[in-house]
């Protein structure tokens, strides 16, 4: 029996070929769609899952007054495991600033590289290629490779016990080579060191620190512990309890990270690059049943179309026995059918596809021939794809009357008049929350690129001052001066683009007590506000003809706020930062120093005594020449490390490339979605065309015009489409103004959004429409009386 269904289901295919291609394009393209999300869902799910012990793993995490952050202190680890039998073991993570590697002659700065306690192999399921995972951070010059790394450096040797240079001063000794990590980790690394070799110059290591928040780190429970939220409460209070019998002068509170949710978390100070966002997964997958449900609506428009076409093969059937059941499960089976081949076009889309997905989300996606969940998953989507679209056919189709069918009576064949409108208003009311999503979304990026940051970040490069320039300041300034090129110039111990160092240890007068604040720092000298072209809202820069400047500060107008004053009282009033007194010179006017999500926080700065980076303002049109100034001036002063260098405002474009890529994925999704939802009116307006054959031949034998019968067919979509613009309206203001909460600075949504993507609706459809309106105003008329 089965058997003869796919045989009808594939002649009914091939014997109307358009109507088979329409529908298995706008299933194959909703499939390919959301096949494409659940893939990129699912690895956002699937952060840090594959360690052993995921579910026992944790990261501290902590609340100090108004800020929340990742880092902890060096000696809390040992501290909690000695008094919590619940801790079965700890580790610390410490990253590195950036450090030169040497190997021959090859030379590297390498980023991603941090220190961690001998335990990170114990705790983390890190696959250890080459080497004894029980000792490879045991030995104190030892250190972890990745094997991009290992090949980087010694090509096809093994480098195991190999040598290499690091920052000009001592050799570290290739202990083991870890596999490259995974896309879908958290930690991302290339080098791991033994926190033994840190400690040797650390502070907080050296005295155990429990009052400096400058590390990660990890605990491992107990593997009988039930993760409860009562029970991770307990677990929570009782850190709290241990901290502050080591630092009672602190006020933090700490919680617990479950390891494979630190990815989606709301993101806090430290977190790494590459964080996620819970409201994207939400949304995408949102998306992903809405294409879907679109194109199940789109099949069930197009079979009511042909639905008279038909008719009399049901009477026939019928009369000669078939019961309506049998019925049922013929037209289900045939849905169920173009369902798989829709599939099978689908995974081609897919396959085609990913490869530009991965490059549009910036993501490593894939689909693994031996998964078998996967496929599964796949086989289940399309199964109930195929039995959702087919359902409605499948029950109208079954329930004519054969013998109305037979004697020619097909004008009631449409099926229940409300459920297609219902169909064709949920079609487009997705559509208007797409297209209104999507202007939105493309007018806040636009926002974030064109929006002053508070300081001009065009032609701003800027330059590490790595290696022999923290001790060659001063060679460094006579150089930049003796230059026209890189004149104007500034030397900061951050960037401006998105600050991470903060303390609460600041002091004023009047301030409470009991309050604890965690304050912004980044230390400035008397170049900054002219190379940045900042505006002074009160007071002056720091200046060289004030020689005791070096012991005072400046601040930002929202730090003024915080301490109870204006930018103009502010100036001249004394303040303390970790121990150091002196008094506010002057006042700068806020600026962004963190992406817009979040408000300007207040902002001290300090003259800069260290180093950091050295940033120059180059002239128009002259900043490859700058560059090549930049490089020798590094050369002759810094020349054992390589030069480098960056743009200060393609680093801030940096900052928003997941809102970017999130906006990219939205925008084709949202076509996607609207190219199927034409599909179905396309579908309907043929059936609408099809039922109403003899009427538009009377008409225009009464002398009706082309514009007249075009108007008669589209009348009836364009009300349908109107109920959809006063459904979509609310709900499309709704989702766009949650999603731009999580701006600090956004734009308004304008009235003219909703009546721009209402418009843009109602021409789609018309467009849609008018084609087979066109169409059947246009045939003869004596063919259209003789269909009956």
């Amino acid at each position: 029996m089965l058997k003869t269904y796919i045989k009808l289901a594939y002649r009914n295919i091939t014997k109307d070929k358009a109507y088979a291609f329409i529908n298995i394009t706008g299933l194959a393209i909703g499939l390919a769609s959301s096949i494409l999300i659940f893939l990129w869902v699912q690895n956002e799910l699937s952060y840090d899952k594959f360690h052993k012990n995921a579910g026992q793993i944790y990261r501290i995490a902590c609340d100090l007054g108004d800020s929340k952050t990742v880092g902890t202190p060096a000696g809390m680890p040992a501290g909690l495991k000695a008094e919590m039998p619940v801790i079965k073991n700890t580790v610390r993570i410490k990253p590195a600033n950036t450090t030169l590697l040497e190997v021959g002659n090859k030379k590297f700065e390498e980023e991603n590289l941090f220190y961690a306690d001998e335990s990170f192999m114990d705790i983390f399921s890190f696959p250890l290629v080459k080497g004894d995972r029980n000792t490879a951070l045991k030995q104190v010059d030892g250190a972890l490779l990745t094997q991009a790394m290992a090949e980087k450096y010694f090509g096809n040797e093994d480098p195991i016990g190999k040598i290499i240079r690091k920052d000009n001063k001592e050799n570290i000794i290739v202990t083991g080579v870890l596999a490259n990590v995974p896309a879908n980790s958290d930690l991302q690394f290339d080098f791991v060191l033994p926190m033994a070799s840190l400690a040797r110059t650390n502070d907080d290591l050296k005295n155990n620190a429990w009052n400096n928040f400058n590390f990660y780190d990890y605990l491992l429970l107990d593997e009988h512990f039930d993760p409860s939220v009562a029970n991770l409460s307990g677990v929570e209070k009782q850190i709290d309890k241990v901290y502050h019998k080591h630092d009672d002068g602190m006020k933090a509170a700490f919680h617990l990270q479950p390891l494979t949710k630190i990815h989606l978390a709301p993101e806090q100070l430290g977190d790494q690059p590459g964080h996620g966002n819970a409201q994207y997964v939400s949304i995408f997958f949102i998306i992903a049943i809405l294409i879907l449900v679109v194109a199940c609506i789109n099949f069930m428009n197009l079979a009511t179309a042909r639905s008279a076409r038909r008719a009399k093969e049901i009477g026939v059937r019928k009369v000669t026995g078939a019961l309506r059941g049998q019925l049922i499960i013929q037209f289900l089976s045939e849905s169920v059918f173009i369902s798989f081949l829709a599939l099978l076009f689908a995974l081609g889309i897919v396959i085609l596809f990913l490869p530009v997905f991965n490059e549009l989300a910036n993501r490593k996606l894939s689909i693994h021939i031996a998964d078998v969940k996967l496929w599964l998953s796949l086989v289940g989507i399309a199964l109930l794809t195929g039995l959702v679209s087919g359902s409605y056919p499948a029950l109208f189709l079954s329930g004519f009357n054969p013998v109305k069918v037979l004697k020619g009576n097909t004008k009631s064949m449409g099926g229940n008049l409300l459920f297609r409108n219902t169909l064709v208003v949920t079609q487009f009311m997705v559509s208007i929350v797409l297209l209104v999503g999507t202007v939105v979304i493309y007018n806040q990026l636009k926002f974030i690129r064109e929006r002053n940051p508070g300081f001009e970040k065009a032609n701003l490069i800027y330059m590490p001052m790595t290696g022999d320039l923290w001790n060659k300041q001063q060679a460094l300034k006579d150089e930049l001066k003796q230059n026209p090129l890189t004149s104007s110039f500034t030397l900061i111990t951050d960037l401006p683009t998105n600050l991470g160092g903060w303390t609460t240890s600041v002091e004023w007068e009047g301030k409470d007590p009991h309050a604890q604040s965690s304050i912004p720092v980044m230390a400035v000298n008397e170049d900054f506000t002219g190379t940045f072209k900042m505006e002074i809202a009160a007071g002056r820069s720091f200046s060289r003809a004030f020689k005791t400047d070096s012991n005072d500060y400046m601040i930002n107008e929202k730090m003024a706020r915080v301490m109870g004053l204006n930018a103009t009282t502010a100036v001249g009033k004394p303040l303390t930062l970790w121990g150091n007194k002196g008094k506010i010179v002057g006042v700068v006017k806020d600026f962004n120093f963190k992406p817009v999500q979040q408000a300007i926080e207040p902002l001290v700065m300090p003259f800069n005594k260290l180093g950091g980076f050295t940033v120059v303002r180059t002239l128009p049109g002259k900043t490859n020449a700058t560059i090549e100034a930049l490089a020798t001036i590094s050369r002759e002063l810094n020349p054992a490390h390589p030069f480098k260098f960056d743009f200060l405002d393609q680093d801030l474009a940096k900052l928003y490339k997941g809102e970017q890529q999130m906006g990219n994925i939205f925008n084709l999704f949202a076509a996607l979605g609207i190219l199927i939802s034409c599909l179905g009116l396309y579908g309907l307006s043929a059936f609408m065309a099809e039922q109403r054959t003899k009427e538009i031949g009377v008409r225009k034998v009464l002398g009706a015009s082309v514009l007249n019968l075009v108007y008669l067919l589209s009348s009836g979509i364009t009300r349908l489409i109107l109920i959809a613009i006063v459904i979509a309206i609310p709900l499309s203001w709704y989702a766009v103004n949650k999603w731009l909460a999580g701006f600090a600075y956004h734009i308004n949504v304008s009235w003219v959004v909703f009546f721009m993507a209402s418009v843009a609706a109602l021409g789609v459809a018309w467009l849609t429409v008018s084609y087979e309106s066109v169409k059947a105003a246009i045939v003869n008329p004596i063919k259209s009386l003789k269909t009956e």
